[in-house]
């Protein structure tokens, strides 16, 4: 199938606990759904999405291309939303591509400063990956993906002037980082503060649904020819599941 420079994406993220899923024309949003933090992505995926489809007066034999997020993450979720997108692109003969969930926690906080990127990770630690942050392009990885309980996050972090953390994990930990930041002389402030100054740490405001983000990296990816098969199409899971350990 020829690609098309305004190619209708489907997009799922099951990384965070919520969810979500987006139907855009190239970069723009058609629509996009929440999911449901009481149940399964199982549950109510295949359902969210066929009401996606039907609310915007398309069918899933429409879709040129089907986007995940694929991790780091839940591992449920995480195999949940690669299995489905990987059914649909098989079935259909679609190219598909896989979008880093924190490279799309990055591109959500639409900052221009250096962002740290966070989801819970389960055992109190953290996922995080620094990214270099742009409002009108791709964030720019600046090291791998770790692990990392948030105390030693926030010490490998402290050096760092102008910083913006974002997504879940920053949310939930904002409390540890406000109070990091003022034991070691910086100044953190919120998103919303009309006192911030260049140097200071950020606390990034809640984020729009991840697939919005992952759709929109989709396209540009798919823009580069940058797509995928499905066996291609893998998950970052930085670290072993609980399963794995406790069986190793």
């Amino acid at each position: 199938m020829p690609l098309r420079n305004t190619p209708l994406i489907l997009s799922i993220e099951t990384a965070t606990l919520e969810g979500s899923i987006a139907l855009s024309l190239g970069e723009q949003l058609i629509a996009v759904v929440r999911g449901e933090k009481d149940a399964s992505h199982s549950e109510y995926l295949l359902r969210q999405i066929d009401s996606i489809l039907r609310e915007a007066g398309k069918t899933l034999g429409e879709v040129d291309l089907f986007a995940a997020a694929v991790g780091p993450g839940s591992f449920t979720g995480l195999r949940i939303g690669l299995a489905t997108v990987k059914s649909f692109a098989a079935t259909l003969s679609r190219p598909c591509v896989g979008i880093p969930s924190l490279e799309a926690v990055a591109h959500a906080a639409h900052a221009s400063a250096q962002i740290v990127a966070a989801l819970p990770a389960g055992r109190g630690e953290l996922f995080s990956q620094l990214f270099s942050g742009s409002s009108d392009s791709a964030p720019v990885s600046l090291e791998e993906p770790v692990h990392l309980p948030p105390a030693r996050l926030l010490e490998k972090k402290r050096d760092l002037k102008s910083l913006v953390w974002a997504g879940d994990g920053a949310r939930i930990y904002s409390q540890i980082i406000e109070s990091f930041a003022e034991e070691h002389g910086i100044r953190c402030a919120s998103e919303e503060s009309s006192a911030r100054q260049p140097s200071d740490w950020i606390i990034a405001r809640p984020l729009d649904p991840l697939a919005q983000s992952v759709a929109w990296l989709a396209w540009r990816r798919y823009l580069l020819g940058h797509v995928s098969n499905t066996a291609d199409l893998r998950a970052i899971y930085v670290r072993p599941s609980d399963a794995e350990i406790k069986t190793a």
